[in-house]
């Protein structure tokens, strides 16, 4: 991984130096080399700027004082004056998605990478969408066919590493074609193909050796369903299932308690222990969390396996795989922006790794079959072989296009574009609160607020007057109702100090209705949490992305707002929300 002098930290905010935590060890005593040193200060002036020159000495207290988005926008591009660099991004989004902007609709309900672009899916004569200079707008058909299909493997996981399985030609092209994008070497890594993150989670966790490892150890401040399907595999097969504890109210890593769980005694250095399982950062909070988290976990007997499937487009650069190289590594291409026609999974394994795998089903390995569709430029009376029309549907820019968009913007431009947004998102998001003489606070943010490598996910809720907490699933059903796509999840495992003792009662809910308390019961204590409204911005988010969402939670300083959609929505003969 190249380093970056002084000035190229301070002027290009480079996340290699910035947002991947190579340096942010658990423990006190590490050398700090001189590159931290510019790294450092990089953060520290970004987060001075963000907290002092968004509106500043400015509270909001009525939907309608807002700044307009022009205003907004404005005032954005004087504080990140280095935005307009990102404009390229604009253009990708206007020629390759202009159906958003079409529609009218914010996308804020998933992180990942992309791997179509909406022009792949769609039947149209391109002469007649004219997104930039049409007066009235067409919106494209898109194709009832997705450009490939997914059919089921059987067999085992094991063997299929071991001795190889038939792959079509399509398939090798999009393996070489996806793990050349993540930077992961075919001779270190096997890779297979997933109907999803969940079935990858669970594929590993039914084929590795608990019976001898017996531990797994999880890193996730929210529930995952992927992960909630690993430890239930893992504990029918043997397995004790522990996590990471969130220090109240940063949730940050309680780094004592995951130290002592992960390290082991020198006689037992030589058995590994287990299964380290460790996310790059929370999809919910966009937390990040440091990398010397998995050389800790080797040096102490762990295979580890690293949860990427909340890496941003061309992360995976400045991941330093070569240097950690874990056992396993999973990754998802999980939705197109705006569209689903074929999200799948990827698990990697690493080939020295597989002497840690048993025998065992390979449920939920696919194999991707490219769909037999006439092309454009082939007439029906074609004259073509079937080899020929299959080497015409070999993946290409039809299927890969998304990835190509990525490669062509880089890492700098993605990581600063998103930085700048979500940072102005928490910022503004603080600066709404209640016309009452306390100055009640609309919004409670969960996890790091305004910092320089804070992922590209927010969890929040919002609060009346009262200081009550307005359900996450209303909120999410009022956005939608304005085009706006957010979701809600569930952050648990945080731990309280003395001092938030009281606080702790307030704050923490149970998830499953009727269980009252807090026991000393593990999955009792598992059920026990926080339900949060959580935005995540993918690659092609802008501005006005943020600033609806903004402008949609402001409305809720209306202390009728709720009470206003209700009736309006009854007057329409629509089904009413429950509050």
């Amino acid at each position: 991984m190249q380093t970056l002098d002084q000035n190229d930290a301070s002027q290009a905010c480079s996340p290699c130096c910035c947002t991947t935590p190579f340096f942010n060890s658990p423990t006190s005593h590490n050398t700090i080399a001189k590159p931290r040193n510019s790294s450092a200060e990089c953060r520290h002036t970004f987060a001075a700027t963000t907290t002092s020159s968004i509106f500043p000495s400015t509270q909001f207290t009525n939907h309608e004082s807002l700044p307009s988005l022009q205003e907004s926008f404005n005032e954005f591009n004087r504080v990140y004056p280095q935005y307009s660099e990102t404009e390229q991004v604009d253009h990708v989004r206007a020629n390759e998605y202009y159906h958003l902007s079409v529609s009218n609709h914010t996308c804020l309900d998933y992180i990942g990478i992309g791997l179509f672009s909406y022009s792949q899916l769609q039947h149209h004569d391109a002469s007649k969408v004219q997104f930039a200079s049409s007066s009235v707008p067409q919106t494209p058909q898109y194709s009832d066919i997705p450009s490939f299909s997914m059919s089921c493997k059987t067999g085992s996981l094991k063997t299929l590493l071991l001795h190889g399985g038939h792959e079509s030609e399509f398939e090798s092209a999009m393996r070489k074609r996806i793990m050349g994008f993540l930077n992961i070497c075919e001779n270190d890594y096997f890779m297979v193909f997933t109907a999803n993150r969940t079935s990858a989670f669970k594929l590993v966790a039914d084929s590795y050796q608990f019976q001898s490892s017996r531990k797994l150890l999880t890193v996730y401040d929210y529930e995952s369903e992927a992960v909630e399907a690993m430890i239930s595999c893992s504990e029918k097969r043997g397995a004790k299932a522990m996590s990471a504890e969130f220090s109240w109210p940063r949730l940050r890593i309680q780094t004592t308690k995951l130290r002592k769980m992960m390290i082991v005694s020198k006689r037992k250095k030589k058995k590994k222990k287990g299964l380290f399982v460790l996310p790059l950062h929370s999809t919910v909070t966009g937390s990040r969390y440091p990398y010397i988290w998995m050389s800790i976990a080797q040096e102490n007997g762990w295979h580890v396996l690293v949860d990427a499937c909340a890496l941003g487009p061309k992360d995976m650069d400045c991941f330093g795989l070569s240097l950690f190289q874990p056992d396993f590594l999973i990754c998802s291409f999980y939705k197109v922006f705006g569209e689903n026609p074929s999200g799948f999974g990827c698990l990697f394994i690493k080939k020295s790794a597989i002497s840690s795998l048993e025998a065992s089903s390979c449920a939920g390995i696919v194999n991707l079959v490219p769909e037999k569709q006439p092309h454009k430029h082939l007439s029906e009376d074609s004259s073509d072989t079937d080899l020929e029309l299959e080497q015409k549907s070999l993946p290409s820019s039809i299927e890969c296009k998304c990835l190509d968009q990525v490669d062509s913007l880089g890492l700098i431009l993605i990581t600063n574009r998103a930085r700048y947004l979500i940072n102005w998102l928490v910022m503004s998001m603080l600066k709404l609160k209640h016309p009452n003489t306390e100055g009640v606070p609309l919004v409670k943010i969960y996890g790091p607020k305004v910092k320089f490598d804070r992922g590209p996910a927010l969890a929040f809720n919002i609060f009346d007057w009262k200081g009550e907490k307005v359900e996450p699933v209303l909120v999410q059903k009022l956005a939608d109702r304005s085009n706006i796509s957010i979701s809600y999840g569930f952050l648990h495992h945080i731990w309280f100090a003395d001092k938030y003792a009281e606080e702790k009662g307030r704050v923490l809910e149970t998830k499953v209705v009727g269980v009252q308390g807090v026991t000393g019961n593990k999955k009792d204590r598992d059920k026990v949490g926080i339900t949060v409204v959580t935005a995540a911005l993918g690659f092609l988010a802008d501005f006005e992305d943020i600033y609806k969402l903004w402008a949609f939670v402001a409305r809720f300083l209306d202390a009728d707002f709720v009470e206003k959609e209700r009736w309006r929505y009854t007057a329409l003969n629509q089904k009413t929300i429950e509050v």
